[in-house]
Parts: structure tokens; C-alpha cells; sequence
């Protein structure tokens, strides 16, 4: 919690220890390359085994460095996602709920792990999304999406628009997108339809679990100033 400002800051799971692997994975590889260097000797199956695991953890270290240190900021009036490659913002006048998605095909029953966010105006968080950060949920959130199809879609007839996002999208209210934008507008929609919930916050994004964190939000949602307060010191 960042008094000052009255913020709360999360963690992304996957951002955690990226210095910490980066750096056993770099005093590996080279202890392993200067023993080799003072031993005589061809290098045997076992070292080539460990400089493999060094650089796969510089690798994975190096990737996780590049997360932003903070993943959701939740302040009295908004919540923030950052991401790599961008971020989006939803305030608090715009969410109406979040819930835990689940999908039931009348025999088996589904839970995403992951939060779901109904929005009361979905022009308002399109126009302020950029197409860069847009397309690359596209990406990453499609096996989410891609679970909640295959629960509708068990007998092959899907429509073909859940499977491919069309490049032009109208609003209810009008409002034409185009590109990317358009692409995410309409996954949100079928995402809406069949499940009730427009966004998606991966459980991976989070630094607590998905019910917690709901439930966090819609005290938030309810009274802000106190739910941040309350936090303060936490």
C-alpha cells in the first residue's frame, strides 16, 4: 500500500524473483565455464546438462525482469493493469461487478482461473486502450477464451466468429472500431455472452487468489475510500 498517494500495488506471480534467477542462472555458467577452462580435459555430458539448465535460468530471469515490478494498481477512483507492452485503466464508475467465470454444459461444470470484469460502458474503455497492449491480450488470453468455447461447443458447430475475431466492430451505441481494437471488442462480446463478463484479469497477474481478489474488488467497487483505507499498513 503506498500511503502518499493512497494506491494499492500488486504483484504479477510471474514477475517475482526475475533478479534472483538471472543471477544464479550468470554465477552458474560461469563457474561452469572457468572449471572447464582450468580442467583439463573434453567437457562431459553433465556440464553441458548444467550450462543448459544456467542458460535456460538467465533466460527465464531475463524474461521476468522485463514484467513490470508492479502488475495491478487500485486507487480510490481506478484500476490499473500494466503490462509489458502497455496499459488499461477502468474506472470505478465504469465496473459494474467481478466474479470467478464459470461455464457449465449441463453435465460438466468449468471455473477459469480467472477474474471476470463486467463493465457498464465498454466505448469508454476502448477508446482509451491501445492497439498494441489490445492485440497482445488477444494472444494471451485465448486459451481462456478457447476453454469457455470448447464447453459451448462440445458437438463441432461453433459459430465461426467465436473462433476468429472479425476486424470491424459496432457498438450498441454506435460506435465503429476497426484492427485490433475491433478484435478485442468483439472477443469481449462473445466473452459476454457466454460466460456474463466482458474482461479478463489472468490468475497470473495476481500476487493472491482469484476469489480474494475478487471479493477485494467489489468492496472496492462499494466504498472505495474505506476499502483503500482499510488497507493501508496490510
Amino acid at each position: 500500500m503506498d500511503k502518499a498517494d493512497k494506491t494499492i500495488k500488486y504483484r504479477a506471480q510471474g514477475a517475482r524473483n526475475g533478479i534472483e534467477v538471472l543471477t544464479v542462472g550468470s554465477v552458474g555458467l560461469v563457474f561452469i565455464m572457468l572449471f572447464n577452462l582450468l580442467r583439463p580435459g573434453e567437457i562431459s555430458i553433465l556440464e553441458i546438462f548444467l550450462v543448459s539448465l544456467c542458460i535456460a535460468a538467465i533466460f527465464i530471469g531475463f524474461l521476468k525482469t522485463q514484467e513490470p515490478f508492479y502488475s495491478l494498481l487500485l486507487s480510490e477512483s481506478q484500476l490499473t493493469y500494466h503490462h509489458k507492452y502497455g496499459f488499461w485503466q477502468l474506472h470505478i464508475s465504469n465496473l459494474h461487478h467481478s466474479g470467478i467465470p464459470k461455464i457449465t454444459d449441463g453435465y460438466e461444470y468449468l471455473e477459469l482461473n480467472a477474474i471476470g470484469l463486467k463493465v457498464n460502458n465498454m466505448d469508454e474503455f476502448l477508446s482509451a486502450i491501445e492497439p498494441r497492449i489490445a492485440g497482445k491480450l488477444l494472444i494471451e488470453q485465448r486459451n481462456l477464451f478457447m476453454q469457455v468455447v470448447q464447453k459451448h461447443c462440445k458437438n463441432g458447430n461453433c459459430p465461426s466468429e467465436w473462433l476468429v475475431e472479425d476486424t470491424q466492430y459496432t457498438s450498441p451505441k454506435g460506435v465503429g472500431y476497426t484492427g485490433l481494437i475491433a478484435m478485442f471488442a468483439n472477443r469481449a462480446k462473445h466473452l459476454q455472452l457466454l460466460t456474463g463478463y466482458d474482461l479478463l484479469l489472468p490468475a497470473s497477474v495476481l500476487d493472491k487468489d482469484i476469489w480474494t481478489f475478487s471479493a477485494d474488488l467489489n468492496k472496492w467497487k462499494r466504498a472505495p475510500e474505506r476499502f483503500i483505507t482499510s488497507q493501508v499498513g496490510h
